[in-house]
């Protein structure tokens, strides 16, 4: 196999679609350093493992000797991306941009080489665009075209407004490519119409148009919707070494496979030992302590994963909880209190019974003594139950 090869099949890597792959073929034959972009908005200001997956592969850019360009969108932010939105999103000011914005570039560096990583502001160009250019922009590009976006055409057939400033985002998007000279453009599969979008723009500047990557969207801990911070099934990267540990204890034996492949440095081929290994006998839990070191080591130094499983193993113990235990899935709804939650998962005879247990001091939550039974649990939690000695089990709730 080729150095052209091997790098390709590593940039492959956990990638829902390359368009078109042979594009990223040949530009790797050209033996240059490759422009690769990345856009975020600085919608929120912190990062959690999902929008790692994205980083993730911009680091094995870098390592392949490629250039990393890393827009923060602080003047898209202002209009409003609307993709897979069923109405308007408010922009955001301009004061919450910049906020949101400086938290950014802080967390990156945990996975990126701030030596390799050149951090841009699409406010730079966009800023200085005057009314005749923007429509002059828009002139590259059709209404016809913008409604074949999925959920443009939704809310258009279901007679939902559709804001005329909605459909200049996917071309300023498409402009950033123009701007930025990118090679290659990396977004989630939500981004595809916009992605594409640059491609096209860029050939209408004259410029060979860009290697559009699409990564997925990875679940959140409930392994059903994606990891949101409003959904509570997230795992934040400035969160505590033991949070973030336990949390990746709480995921599925089988997920813990799809966040190998998406958040993990290790090669596939080690990987795919794990699994034979797990398929002979051996105990999924002590792979995923692999998973959790190597994580909580990224965004807390060397030492600091094996720190965390120390005191989650330590914590465990304390609470003499099963390896082996029953795993529920439960319907949330707006939320279920503890009481309420230990008789839907059968670990009591009734509420009352959950309030006098809890009372006693017999219950504990994820191995810790749970003593508010007013605590709510929303749906994307995913926590280890125990009443007592012997009525344990992992519940999700969806």
């Amino acid at each position: 196999m080729t150095k052209v090869e091997e790098a390709f099949e590593l940039l492959k890597r956990g990638v829902h679609e390359i368009l078109p792959e042979d594009d990223l073929k040949a530009k790797l034959k050209e033996g240059r350093p490759l422009r690769i972009k990345a856009g975020f908005d600085p919608t929120a200001p912190d990062l959690h493992l999902g929008h790692t997956v994205l980083i993730n592969k911009l680091r094995q850019f870098q390592d392949l000797g490629h250039e990393v360009m890393f827009l923060i969108g602080d003047f898209t932010a202002m209009i409003g991306d609307p993709t897979g939105k069923s109405a308007t999103r408010p922009p955001l000011t301009r004061d919450q941009v910049i906020d949101n914005a400086q938290t950014y570039e802080q967390q990156i560096y945990k996975i990126l080489d701030p030596a390799r990583t050149l951090v841009m502001f699409n406010s730079s160009w966009l800023s200085g665009m005057s009314a005749a250019d923007m429509i002059q922009l828009a002139g590259r590009h059709t209404v016809a075209r913008m409604l074949e976006r999925d959920d443009f055409s939704k809310r258009y057939t279901s007679g939902q407004p559709i804001a005329v400033h909605e459909f200049l985002y996917p071309l300023i998007q498409g402009y950033d490519s123009v701007a930025m000279k990118a090679d290659v453009e990396l977004g989630g599969t939500d981004q595809k119409f916009n992605l594409l979008v640059g491609r096209q723009l860029q050939d209408s500047y004259g410029q060979k148009p860009q290697v559009v990557m699409m990564m997925p969207i990875l679940e959140g801990l409930d392994g059903v919707q994606k990891m949101s911070k409003s959904l509570g099934n997230y795992i934040g990267i400035h969160e505590a070494p033991d949070e973030q540990f336990g949390k990746l204890m709480s995921i599925s034996d089988d997920l813990m496979w799809r966040y190998f492949e998406l958040l993990s440095f290790r090669p596939m081929t080690e990987i795919g030992h794990f699994r034979r290994q797990v398929a002979e006998g051996a105990n999924p839990r002590d792979i995923k302590f692999l998973l959790g070191e190597e994580l909580v080591d990224r965004f807390h130094g060397t030492g600091a994963g094996a720190a965390a499983r120390d005191n989650f193993i330590a914590r465990f113990q304390k609470g003499a909880l099963p390896e082996q235990m029953d795993e529920l899935s439960l319907p949330a709804g707006e939320g279920l209190t503890l009481p309420q939650l230990l008789k839907l998962a059968a670990l009591t005879a009734s509420t009352s019974d959950a309030l006098r247990m809890i009372q006693q001091g017999a219950v504990r939550v994820d191995g810790e003594r749970a003593e508010d039974k007013s605590a709510l649990f929303k749906a994307g939690a995913s926590h280890v139950f125990q009443v007592g000695k012997r009525r344990v089990a992992r519940v999700t709730l969806v």
